[in-house]
């Protein structure tokens, strides 16, 4: 029997020995901030694995979001500026270029390419995609994907550190140092680390412009002005009834009666959308699709806003001339990178609020809840008799592209999650830092763009209206540093665990923090500070800020 047990034991080893791999630097979550984390791990000599749960790296810079959010350019260094620069390359070959002729292709806004610069801004999925690969293929880096972690039971800890994770399948990574690089924070909650979902108070933090945001002006904290309910909002006049003028017939879908005390705090998280890739040409566009489930009920308040416009539909609205509802940027090859815009847009607001904390089956019901909502938006706007025909007309040229993404219908898996959970620890970033009153010592990179927050949720006015709540649109300062601190946990919770999207920070400094190329920055600040750490044989808290600033100067991250 001894000598049973002994067999059996020394097959249980092999299969668990099998099954785990060790790594100095495990890092979960193969979004832009996770990418550009594993490029620096390996350039510094570290052995690094980059564990993705879906079959796609780069996050929304693969997903969807092609127009960089930035701010001002000068902010972004390092392998965040070497990406941009990989994308100027990447369309300086003519084989790039399949749907229109490079000089037929005009970008614009902040992102605009300017004769000689070495950087390009806007970029197709397609483009986003194999840059990174590029980049990843001259490095020493083990890609896993499909591979999600254990949320339950997956996250070993041992005298205050992570001592391995699990995934779901069973496979273990032990690692000297761990990088939570999801959007949504999930190893970081599974470590025990502390964390906000949710609008804090103004009063927590001192602030202006978090919690409920319903008034039409709002002042910041430095007297930059931010009208709050203005943009993206119903024209006057929209009836919220299910029976236009009877509140007994109930309130149309996700309109609630009241929005909350203004700056009071909630648990409500901003809206989220798809970051849709059209195009106009005829032989890469597939036609909007009507959803199986499509119940016109849900688009009743985009029927409405139309029908109580008083004049031209280019009219509508004072701060923006369009047919549609929505915003199309302009990519290479008659592409698009399309988003929210006025009152009923892509944003399915008030549809998100349990994502953070829900299982991953019930998560993906989230998504393709919002996928068959903005399906049926777009069907909607080119078909439905409802809708004015000029507007029909317009969106009927537009469809999604046969060629960027692994679905049949065009349309892709990455969900916009502008914010999830944020972690709390004894350094939180706050709209004191955007406006400057505050300044972290401990830079590791900057952030530049506005304060911005999508709307929260829709509401009943005292007029008996619907109104749109929490936008956030408060821009005006310059580039600041975010804080290490606000990478790295409280000490007594994880002592080798750096966070660098789900930063510290409150709901309105996130909202200016959460760009796709300052991910990029934050991922590399926190592998440089995993191997010192490693190096040094200290915990994450305790890497020495010298060393730090040294080594990201040297290459080329920008601190001030």
């Amino acid at each position: 029997m001894k000598l049973i047990w002994c067999l059996l034991l020394s097959f249980v080893t092999m299969v668990v020995n099998g099954q785990t791999k060790k790594y100095d630097i495990v890092i979960y979550g193969g979004t832009s901030a996770g990418v550009s984390a594993a490029i620096q791990s390996s350039r510094m000599g570290k052995s690094v694995v980059l564990i993705e749960p879906t079959n796609r790296i780069g996050g929304l810079t693969t997903g969807g979001l092609g127009q960089t959010d930035i701010g001002n350019k000068q902010a972004i260094g390092g392998i965040s500026r070497e990406f941009y620069e990989n994308i100027k390359k990447y369309y300086d070959d003519p084989e790039n270029w399949k749907w229109e002729k490079r000089s037929d292709y005009k970008d614009g806004g902040q992102t605009r390419t300017e004769e000689g610069e070495a950087t390009m801004w806007t970029f197709e999925p397609s483009a986003a995609l194999a840059v990174y690969k590029s980049m990843m293929d001259k490095e020493k880096i083990k890609m896993v994907y499909n591979e999600r972690l254990n949320r339950e039971t997956g996250v070993k800890k041992v005298a205050g550190k992570i001592e391995s994770i699990t995934m779901e399948s069973g496979k273990i990574f032990k690692g000297k140092v761990f990088l939570d690089a999801t959007y949504e924070g999930d190893l970081m909650a599974s470590a025990g680390v502390s964390y906000a979902v949710g609008r804090e108070s103004n009063e927590e933090y001192g602030e202006t412009l978090n919690g409920v945001q319903a008034n039409s002006i709002n002042t910041s904290l430095t007297g930059l002005v931010s009208r709050n309910a203005f943009n993206h909002n119903f024209i006057p006049g929209v009836d919220p009834y299910v029976v236009k003028g009877d509140p007994t017939s109930g309130l149309l879908p996700n309109v609630n009666e009241k929005p909350g005390l203004e700056g009071e705090g909630d648990k409500k998280i901003q809206a989220y959308c798809f970051r849709m890739c059209l195009t106009d040409h005829p032989e890469n566009r597939i036609p909007f699709q009507k959803p199986a489930n499509y119940d016109q009920v849900n688009y009743e308040l985009l029927f409405r806003n139309y029908e109580a416009r008083k004049g031209p539909i280019r009219e509508m609205y004072s701060y923006g001339n369009s047919l549609l509802p929505w915003i199309n940027s302009s990519m290479p090859n008659r592409k698009t990178d399309t988003n929210n815009k006025f009152g009923f847009s892509t944003d399915y607001i008030g549809r998100n609020y349990d994502y953070p904390e829900a299982s991953y089956a019930e998560r993906e019901r989230i998504i393709e809840d919002h996928r068959n909502y903005q399906m049926g938006l777009m069907w909607t706007l080119a078909n439905h008799p409802r809708i004015p025909a000029e507007v029909r007309e317009e969106a009927s040229r537009w469809g999604t592209t046969k060629d960027e993404f692994e679905r049949a219908d065009g349309w892709q898996q990455q969900l916009y999650v502008r914010e999830a959970r944020r972690m709390v620890s004894d350094y939180v970033m706050t709209q004191k830092n955007c406006e400057a009153l505050t300044v972290a010592e401990d830079a590791i990179g900057l952030a530049a763009y506005g304060m911005d927050s999508h709307n929260v949720q829709r509401y009943v006015d005292a007029n008996g209206y619907v109104q749109n709540e929490g936008n956030v649109e408060a821009h005006g300062f310059k580039p600041y540093p975010i804080s290490y601190g606000a990478l790295v946990p409280k000490k007594e919770e994880c002592q080798n665990l750096i966070v660098p999207v789900c930063v510290s920070s409150t709901h309105i400094a996130f909202g200016s923090i959460r760009m796709e190329p300052v991910f990029m920055v934050l991922g590399q600040s926190a592998a440089t500070a995993a191997v010192l750490a490693i190096d040094t044989n200290v915990s994450v808290q305790d890497v020495p800020y010298p060393n730090l600033k040294e080594q990201l100067l040297k290459d080329r991250q920008r601190l001030k």
